[in-house]
């Protein structure tokens, strides 16, 4: 049993104290797994790697009685965490991009805005719903690659399974997830 295991149990049987010692041993690794995300982020992007950590803390933590079983639950929570804080983000602004901030502007000043990130993560995160409907575990394959940036072999092990069924896993959500944003920016 991990450090960080042992730790997660204690923070479930309300020691204040627990959840202080947990921050520092996995602070690292979500920091990384959130600077690597980010990194794949467009260049415009407002929301940095700490504050995506920071914000995925607190979802983690101040959710009154939620269980970790372990420290492979734990890290898939904050793979979700991270998930839905960027899908909230590309949402906010998108909604801004498509009126939520109107202003007076004049005619030759308007330029047409161009597909990006937002709208790439907002397809995904649609297709994402649906394969996690007909196979939750190659979702949260998906989850744990995509949005917190694990490779084929953490993710293996967080999830329970060999690696090469994560790589056929992988593989078959990769392509089913390609065609089924395909077919959403062609409707």
């Amino acid at each position: 049993m991990s450090d960080v295991t042992r730790i997660l149990d204690r923070v479930q049987q309300g020691d204040a104290k627990a959840a202080e010692e947990l921050l520092p041993l996995v602070y690292q690794e979500l920091r990384r797994l959130a600077a690597h995300k980010m990194a794949n982020e467009a260049s415009n992007h407002t929301l940095q790697a700490t504050a995506l950590v920071h914000e995925a803390w607190l979802k983690l933590v101040g959710e009154v009685n939620r269980k970790y079983l372990g420290r492979e639950h734990f890290f898939a929570a904050a793979a979700e965490a991270m998930r839905r804080i960027l899908i909230d983000s590309a949402r906010r602004k998108l909604a801004q991009r498509h009126g939520g901030g109107q202003e007076r502007v004049d005619i030759m000043d308007i330029q047409v805005p161009l597909a990006g990130k937002d709208d790439d993560i907002l397809l995904l995160n649609d297709a994402l719903e649906k394969l996690a409907t007909l196979d939750k575990s190659k979702a949260e394959l998906v989850k744990l690659r995509f949005f917190v940036g694990l490779n084929l072999e953490e993710s293996a092990e967080i999830l329970g399974f060999s690696v090469p069924t994560a790589k056929r896993y992988w593989a078959f959500a990769r392509a089913w997830l390609y065609q089924e944003i395909e077919a959403s920016r062609n409707a």
